[in-house]
């Protein structure tokens, strides 16, 4: 086994000692079905040799009453362990999803190559075919168990027979497994393609409105198809090995059960074998077809299951972004300092916001605002220091840094639900100031209209408005802003920009707005200036559109 199906066999092997009540409870009584099942032939043709082949009335009605018997375990059996199985495969599946997400939403971060679409692929669907797992183990056992029982009985009747089942069937389940390394490689390429296409997908579907307005929707869309002609490739490639095998599968199965009944056929006739026996035989031959089919496939069953395992265990054993921060942050008011920062494009940057204050903030490069907005929320591989009342970031305990300094990015994402869920996630809070402050009334509906996946139903400004009323209505100490009114008119964000101010006044706020907004600007305390990385230039906003003819072209409009 290569060490890049461990982590995978570890996932799998957890599924099953986490769900081993219900799964072997399931799987025995799979066992008991297919066993009842395998007897059905075999009463059958007692029936006819010592019921119906000497007229015996009494021995037809008793063997008669044995076989509805057995029909009743039968149905009970697949109703009682069908019940068990699918509650532990709707678990396992649960619990994953759960795991997954939870790992991806980690307050420290996730580190991974892997983009936000395929992401949601492993939380979603590697999470749904890893838990098939535990169908498979019981499809498997019942196989075998359906194999053995027709094979001795078939041994009973005639040695041949049963040797020919023996002998035979290992060899063919040999022969179609040389096949399962080449079905995980391209099951877990089909994945991994759908992942990239989905993911893109999502982040084209996000930027289609600025997209539209640099005139690169023609190019985006080339990028896409490209992408979506590589996943249909691989899946087109995964599906062709799969129904080869499944075909190849098959017609083994069918000519081994069709050897067995021509052989048995011929014994018949020739005296070897009674007639009742023969009818047994041709009844186990072709129930064996199921059972076999079913092992010929175990290899690709497996190999999926075994890739989306590998998957789910890529972002579970993933380590984080940050280290995990032990301290607590003491004393109030809180302030943020950023003291001789360097982190891409930032260089040496200086910048202190006090308790109290709203700070607006102006990048000429729009790299510098995204690297110091990015480094505030995720403080990593940075020089110089970030200081949350004297603590690094860094080492403070993350949800109480998050509890303490909420970074809301340019492009957040909004939720299925109403308006009200989106913004009060807690629930049963007032939302009055913060839909006040960020003119959330646009809705005819109120609070109680829906919002679709992603906020798709709502323009641009609407969705802006809403993630900064939720944003406000955390109310924490310390709030980071990065451009939250781009999308809306101007009336409208100079309101928004009176209803932050007033809201967040006072000594326990302090507010930080990276935008070129002239109306956020003018209502901030100060302004600072980025520049090729570190700080050029700080002040009003009315002073510096006086004598700072750069910063005058950057925000006046």
């Amino acid at each position: 086994m290569s060490r890049k199906a461990k982590p995978g066999t570890a996932i799998l092997r957890r599924a099953v000692v986490r769900n081993g009540k219900r799964l072997w409870t399931g799987t025995a009584l799979a066992g008991l079905y297919q066993l009842c099942a395998a007897l059905v032939p075999v009463l059958i043709g007692v029936i006819v040799d010592r019921a119906v082949g000497r007229g015996d009335w009494a021995a037809l009605a008793t063997w008669i009453g044995v076989l509805a018997l057995v029909y009743l375990v039968l149905a009970l059996s697949y109703r009682f362990g069908a019940r068990n199985l699918q509650r532990a495969i709707a678990e396992e599946s649960h619990q994953l999803r759960v795991e997954v997400a939870a790992k991806i939403l980690h307050p420290r971060g996730l580190r991974t190559d892997q983009r936000s679409g395929d992401l949601l692929t492993v939380t979603t669907t590697d999470a749904e075919y890893t838990s098939y797992f535990l169908d498979h183990i019981p499809r498997i056992t019942s196989a075998f168990v359906a194999a053995a029982v027709s094979a001795v009985t078939l041994l009973v009747i005639s040695l041949p027979l049963g040797l020919i089942v023996l002998v035979a069937t290992p060899i063919v389940l040999a022969t179609l497994n040389l096949t399962a390394p080449l079905i995980a490689r391209r099951v877990a390429d089909q994945q991994d393609q759908a992942g990239k296409a989905t993911s893109l997908a999502t982040d084209l579907v996000t930027g289609l409105r600025p997209l539209r307005g640099i005139e690169g929707q023609d190019a985006a869309a080339e990028r896409y198809r490209v992408v979506s002609r590589r996943s249909l490739a691989a899946t087109v490639r995964a599906s062709r090995t799969q129904n080869a095998y499944q075909g190849a599968s098959s017609l083994l199965s069918m000519l081994l059960a069709g050897g067995v009944a021509i052989t048995a056929g011929w014994f018949a006739l020739t005296g070897r074998i009674t007639i009742g026996q023969f009818i047994t035989v041709i009844g186990s031959a072709q129930f064996l077809i199921e059972p076999f089919g079913v092992l010929a496939v175990v290899p690709s069953w497996v190999a999926t299951a075994r890739a989306s395992a590998d998957r789910v265990a890529a972002v579970t054993g993933a380590g984080h972004i940050l280290r995990e921060g032990t301290k607590t942050v003491s004393g109030t008011p809180y302030e943020l300092r950023l003291d001789d920062v360097s982190h891409g494009p930032l260089s040496r940057l200086d910048l202190h916001v006090r308790s109290g204050e709203f700070v607006g903030v102006v990048a000429h490069r729009p790299a510098d605002a995204e690297a110091l907005v990015r480094l505030l929320a995720v403080p990593e591989a940075y020089d110089g220091a970030i200081l949350l009342n004297g603590e690094r970031l860094e080492t403070v305990d993350r949800d109480e840094a998050r509890r303490l300094l909420h970074v809301e990015p340019h492009q957040t994402d909004l939720f299925t639900g109403t308006l009200a869920a989106n913004i009060d996630l807690r629930g049963g809070g007032r939302l009055d100031d913060a839909l006040r402050a960020a003119s959330v009334d646009f809705h005819e509906e109120g609070l109680d209209a829906e919002v679709t996946e992603r906020g798709t139903n709502l323009s641009g400004g609407q969705r802006q408005r809403l993630a900064l009323a939720r944003a406000l209505h955390a109310r924490p100490p310390l709030l980071v802003l990065h451009h939250p009114t781009t999308a809306v008119d101007a009336v409208t964000e100079q309101g928004i920009a009176d209803g932050i101010r007033e809201l967040r006044d006072g000594p326990g706020f302090a507010t930080v707005v990276v935008t070129s907004s002239p109306a956020l600007l003018a209502a901030a305390d100060r302004v600072v200036v980025i520049g090729d990385g570190t700080v050029t230039a700080e002040g009003r906003h009315a002073d510096l559109s006086v004598r700072d003819e750069d910063y005058r072209r950057a925000v006046l409009r």
